[in-house]
């Protein structure tokens, strides 16, 4: 019996996200209405979707991450400089500037920084759409 290998090729990028963050669903949402967005993978974490064998969900969950088609991993900072370089126009520009040092490791203190914030600003977030929502 003869298997059909898969000949589509990997995108550019697979995207790693946090479904479950109303902050999270914004952003990616606005990443996925820009050119060239339609040429990489979204994978929503907290769907169960797979992350690979050198990341697990919980990390997934935890720091925002990226994927090369290499199979190399980015994450925090770089991670959003790697997906800014997979989008058109100005953002690939934007992503090859925050991708070099310094400005990459200001940008990871600045993540770093806002990480103990994204708990609060997600129940805001939370409560602010449910008091629109009646």
């Amino acid at each position: 019996m003869m298997r059909r290998m898969n000949t589509s090729p990997a995108p550019e990028l697979t995207v790693y996200y946090d479904g479950g963050c109303p902050l999270c669903l914004r952003e990616i949402a606005f990443y996925q209405g820009l050119r060239g967005a339609a040429a990489l993978a979204w994978h929503d974490i907290s769907a169960g979707a797979p992350t690979g064998p050198d990341l697990s969900c919980d990390a997934a969950m935890r720091r925002f991450h990226v994927r090369d088609a290499q199979g190399r991993l980015y994450s925090g900072a770089a991670g959003f400089a790697r997906l800014w370089r997979g989008l058109g126009g100005g953002w690939r520009v934007l992503g090859w500037l925050a991708g070099t040092p310094p400005v990459v490791w200001l940008l990871e203190l600045a993540y770093r920084a806002f990480l103990p914030l994204r708990p609060h600003l997600q129940r805001w977030a939370l409560a602010r759409a449910k008091d629109t929502a009646t």
